[in-house]
C-alpha cells in the first residue's frame, strides 16, 4: 500500500503544480512514481531533469537497460525492476540477456564489463581501477560512455529509493 498520496495539477502547489500540469498537457497523465513526486518540487524536477538528461546518453539503451535491471535487483525497487524488464523486452533484449543482467552479467564480455562497472558505482565507487576504465575502452567504450554509467547508476537510485520510501510496488503503482 502507497505510503505517500499521488498529486495531480488540482491538489499540487507551486513548482509541482506546473509541473505535473506541463506533463499532463504534453503526456495526457502521470504515472503514481512522478505524481507521489509532486511532494517536493525538488525531487521532482530533479527527477525530470536527469531522466531527460540521461535520455542523451552515449552509451546503448539496450545496455543501459540491462544496467538498470542489475540495479535494481540490488536495490529491490520491484516497480523499477518491472520496467526495466519491459523496456529491455521492448527493445528487443531476448530473456537469456535479460536473466543475465538480473544476474549482474551479459554473456557479451563488453556489456559485462560495463553493467560491472554500474555495480560498481552502486556498491562500492572507491574500489574501481583504472585498469578497469582501460578495459573498458579496449572494448570500445568512449569516456563519455563510460561517465555516462554514473548518470544511469544515480537515476535509478533516485527512482528505487524514491519508490521503496513511497511504497509503490508494481501492484500499487504505473511507472518507474
Amino acid at each position: 500500500m502507497p505510503r505517500l498520496t499521488r498529486l495531480t495539477p488540482d491538489t499540487a502547489v507551486g513548482a509541482s503544480r506546473d509541473l505535473l500540469a506541463e506533463l499532463v498537457s504534453r503526456h495526457g497523465q502521470t504515472g503514481d512514481m512522478v505524481s507521489t513526486m509532486a511532494h517536493s518540487p525538488a525531487v521532482l524536477g530533479g527527477y525530470l531533469q536527469l531522466s531527460r538528461a540521461m535520455g542523451r546518453a552515449k552509451l546503448n539503451r539496450k545496455i543501459s537497460e540491462r544496467i538498470s535491471i542489475a540495479i535494481q535487483v540490488q536495490q529491490g525497487c520491484g516497480l523499477c525492476l518491472d520496467a526495466h524488464v519491459s523496456a529491455a523486452r521492448a527493445m528487443g533484449v531476448d530473456e537469456e540477456e535479460i536473466e543475465r543482467a538480473r544476474a549482474g552479467s551479459s554473456a557479451d564480455p563488453a556489456i559485462a564489463a560495463i553493467i560491472a562497472l554500474a555495480l560498481q558505482v552502486y556498491r562500492e565507487p572507491t574500489s574501481i581501477t583504472d585498469e578497469q576504465v582501460i578495459a573498458l575502452r579496449e572494448h570500445g567504450y568512449s569516456d563519455r560512455a563510460i561517465a555516462d554509467v554514473v548518470g544511469i547508476v544515480a537515476l535509478n537510485i533516485l527512482t528505487g529509493a524514491f519508490n521503496l520510501l513511497a511504497g509503490l510496488t508494481p501492484e500499487s503503482g504505473t511507472d518507474a
